[in-house]
């Protein structure tokens, strides 16, 4: 007969202890960012450090420039939708349940080429960007579109991010 632990002790304060970060579908704070509306579900300081987690909505034409993360690793899933990705010198298109993995020190973007908005999630392992964001970046209100990327404000604002974010602003590939 097999049985665990928490069968013998079910009232032991070890198994009872709460310890799940929720946040429920539309909560977390919300900014734009490269034309991109981004939704922090999980900070580093929230995760014991293990990594920042954030929900993007990507509308026609939006995504960051070419760029390199030297210090963290960088995970997409595509909820819905399809991305351009540059990994390197490479272009590929994902789509809905795609998962794409880029190292630290790796060119990449993501555009969104199609007519709609696409949906992905992504993480910075190890965390801390996600919280630049949180920080530093527009605060987005819900039924207002983005300001225009090419707006001097926003290019300084994205110089800031990308400053503090010590990633390495790189050209297409050519």
């Amino acid at each position: 007969m097999t049985f665990s632990l928490a069968e013998l002790h079910p009232d032991d304060p070890h198994w009872n202890k709460r310890g799940a970060l929720y946040v429920p579908s539309g909560q977390g704070p919300t900014v734009w960012s490269a034309g991109d509306v981004y939704t922090v579900k999980a900070t580093g300081a929230q995760t014991n450090g293990g990594f920042g987690f954030i929900e993007a909505t990507v509308p026609a034409g939006g995504g960051p420039i070419p760029h390199a993360h030297p210090d963290e690793d960088e995970t997409f899933y595509i909820l819905s939708g399809e991305l351009e990705f540059l990994d390197g010198d490479h272009i590929f298109t994902a789509v809905a349940g795609d998962f794409i993995y880029i190292p630290r020190g790796v060119r990449h973007r993501f555009t969104n080429k199609g007519n709609h908005a696409a949906k992905m999630i992504f993480m910075y392992t190890p965390p801390g960007l996600e919280q630049i964001f949180v920080d530093h970046a527009l605060p987005a209100r819900p039924g207002e579109a983005p300001p225009p990327v090419a707006d001097p404000e926003q290019i300084t604002r994205g110089e800031t991010l990308g400053r503090l974010m010590n990633s390495v602003i790189l050209p297409e590939p050519s």
